[in-house]
């Protein structure tokens, strides 16, 4: 059985995305074999691709983020999905109104898988215009969540 994962942030064109090119990456060359997909809670940039400056910041560190496309969580992804991960305690409470009481996924922060960077949330660049900050939280996070896999 391959594990699923799901990254989730609020628009889904920067930390969600960035969070499954990376993790996809890190288990691609620990020999880790995963389904990973991202979302976002809100619907606004739906079919969009990741942000640019996000996917330039990726770039340089070798994640190619250009053929994600944003796209809302669904219902159907708490059935479809092992694990729902999210960027921050909002995205975590609005995952949580949306779950159904019978779903298979278990949800948790990303940052739950780095507690030595003492961070509780990934910021999000959109509005910190930290894209290299929020990449360097999201590489240790992933290598974290690998870990414990």
């Amino acid at each position: 059985m391959v594990y699923r994962i799901l990254f989730v942030c609020l628009g889904n064109i920067c930390r969600s995305p960035s969070a499954e090119a990376v993790t996809r990456a890190l288990a691609r060359d620990r020999g880790t074999e995963l389904e990973l997909d991202s979302a976002g809670t809100g619907r606004w940039h739906v079919g969009e691709p990741p942000y640019g400056p996000m996917q330039e910041a990726a770039r340089r560190r070798g994640h190619d983020l250009s053929a994600l496309r944003a796209r809302q969580v669904t219902r159907a992804d708490f059935e479809a999905f092992d694990l729902i991960v999210a960027m921050d305690a909002e995205n975590l409470d609005d995952l949580r109104r949306m779950a159904p009481r019978d779903a298979r996924a278990r949800l948790a922060l990303f940052t739950d898988y780095a507690p030595q960077t003492g961070a509780t949330a990934i910021p999000d660049p959109y509005y910190t215009r930290d894209f290299d900050g929020t990449l360097d939280l999201v590489e240790t996070c992933a290598r974290g969540l690998i870990a414990q896999l």
